[in-house]
């Protein structure tokens, strides 16, 4: 079973050299950590930077250097700083080739809520939904179920929706589901975590993969 780096870790694998990459808040951020060697990519944060580097320790600590989440982040060599109408307009044109979001919940069809909980405080949904809406490749990072031990991929999901028909991919403490026709599609799972127990901590379409295997890390 994976923790939040191990997470992390594992979507690292999914970057392309040159790509262009939003990293939401959370799990997410914690993907500029683990760009494999030998490929670049430019991470875009939506309150308007790009080229967001690894995140810093604590003597590199600029508190005036924030990403979207108000986290603290370092810069790469030849980062620019714009307004946010300029960033979301590199979203809504299609410009991010991969959008790496946190969620409390998705669906097999590749609906995705990941903004609201009613009856909680929020001051809103930020870049979710133009996210969402104009990424061409959307991961899920998020932990398979809630701390009550409920499954968080489901046949639909129950939460306000940010996006319907969106994500391509979910990578969870238990493995790595393709969204598909059939539902979430099981093409790694991770050490030490057997294939029924994933089955009973999905209640979404489950079908696995024939060339399901062992998720490697290294």
């Amino acid at each position: 079973m994976l923790d939040k780096f191990g997470i992390a870790k594992r979507i690292a694998q999914e970057l392309k050299d040159g790509y262009y990459v939003n990293l939401g808040i959370g799990i997410p951020t914690l993907v500029a950590n683990y760009v494999p060697d030998g490929i670049e990519v430019i991470l875009q944060s939506e309150n308007g930077l790009l080229g967001i580097g690894p995140f810093p320790y604590e003597e590199d600590v600029d508190a005036d250097l924030i990403n979207a989440g108000k986290q603290t982040v370092t810069t790469t060599k030849g980062s620019s700083f714009f307004d946010s109408a300029m960033s979301f307009g590199m979203i809504r044109s299609g410009r991010v080739d991969l959008t790496v979001l946190g969620a409390m919940e998705v669906a097999d069809n590749g609906d995705i809520a990941n903004w609201k909980i009613p009856g909680k405080m929020v001051k809103g949904m930020g870049g979710a939904m133009d996210l969402v809406a104009s990424a061409k490749n959307i991961i899920v990072a998020m932990q398979h179920v809630n701390k009550a031990g409920e499954s968080k991929l489901l046949p639909t999901c129950t939460l306000p929706i940010t996006g319907l028909h969106c994500v391509k991919k979910v990578v969870t403490e238990l493995g790595v589901f393709d969204i598909t026709p059939e539902g979430f599609s099981c093409i790694e799972y991770a050490p030490g975590v057997s294939i029924d127990y994933i089955k009973e901590k999905t209640l979404g379409r489950l079908v696995i993969s024939e060339h399901v295997k062992e998720m490697m890390l290294s």
